[in-house]
């Protein structure tokens, strides 16, 4: 006999008394408009998990319901799963086939696993990017067992801006190699360092020249130096880097702060951004990552709007 969800989950250890087996209440108390998304669009949207990390970290929330609330509660059908929320079950084949019965029984997609805390892909010690390469292979099998089309990594490493390309330049290599065998992309986002600057990463690109490697341009990321109180001293311009980088990118992170009273971000020229977006030819997913303070839900509802705004004056 089949299990049911709450079997599954009692059995899994992951019911926990007290909390509701689909996470966070509906958006429905939400001052922000919950808006369709119309069919003209020139891409489509999806929802990044990270949007919900705190509620995730602090277990208010379940991995496991993550796809189905994108749907039943924003109206979104394409997710992206990050590894530090099943960090434990990249090899878990009952988690993942939970996890993507859940996403076939509500019509949603998942698209890619952004990965982190596997090692430095740039490292300029061969032995510890190695490491790193190998414990990336897990998570391209677990995409493909979720069905997404990627792995996002990080192109991380501590030297010269040279020794760590050439660096990462390897790793990408033996990663697109091993993901070709899955039908797999590898995808590199800014994310911090020299990935941050986009005349390096898109050096690395146009390097590799792989059809199964590319990026996934964030419209946040683009501190490449930090001074010791978190601020950034040093960071690229980020149309120029979305400009550098749009060319290579199989995905698109609309990355989101703040809102001001008429719902436009605070930090990023959305206008701008999508405009760079579609003269690079984009038409794929622009996934919603919301990173700021106060309520997830209204986060992602806002972002959600203006990319349909915004979207629509350029489709």
């Amino acid at each position: 006999m089949q299990r049911s969800r709450r079997t599954f989950l009692r059995d899994s250890g992951l019911l926990v008394a007290g909390f509701s087996l689909y996470g966070l209440s509906s958006c429905a108390g939400s001052s922000v408009e919950n808006v369709d998304i119309p069919e003209g669009l020139f891409f489509d949207i999806s929802l990044a998990q990270w949007s919900l990390h705190r509620s995730l970290q602090s277990g208010e929330m379940d991995n496991l319901d993550f796809a189905e609330m994108a749907k039943k509660d924003f109206g979104i059908s394409a997710v992206e799963y990050v590894s530090q929320f099943f960090q434990d079950k990249a090899k878990d084949k009952a988690y993942l086939a939970e996890m993507k019965k859940r996403a076939d029984d509500n019509g949603v997609k998942s698209l890619l696993i952004m990965v982190d805390g596997e090692g430095d892909l740039g490292s300029t010690d061969d032995e510890a990017r190695a490491l790193a390469v190998t414990n990336h292979y897990k998570w391209l099998d677990a995409a493909k067992a979720l069905g997404c089309h990627s792995i996002r990594v990080n192109a991380a490493g501590r030297g010269t801006a040279s020794d760590v390309a050439q660096a990462a330049l390897r790793s990408l290599q033996q990663l697109g190699d091993y993901a070709a065998q899955l039908d797999l992309n590898v995808l590199v986002e800014n994310h911090g360092g020299y990935s941050s600057d986009g005349k390096w990463l898109s050096f690395i690109m146009g390097a590799l020249k792989r059809p199964n490697i590319g990026t996934l341009p964030d419209f946040g990321n683009f501190c490449i130096e930090r001074g010791e109180d978190g601020k950034c001293v040093n960071e690229y311009n980020r149309y120029d880097g979305m400009h550098d980088l749009l060319p290579f990118a199989k995905g698109v992170s609309a990355k989101s702060y703040a809102f001001d009273e008429k719902g436009r971000e605070t930090t990023i020229d959305y206008a701008h951004m999508l405009k760079l977006v579609r003269d690079a030819g984009y038409t794929g997913h622009v996934g919603i990552e919301f990173e700021g303070e106060g309520s997830e839900i209204d986060g992602i509802l806002h972002t959600k709007k203006l990319l349909v705004e915004e979207g629509m004056k350029l489709s």
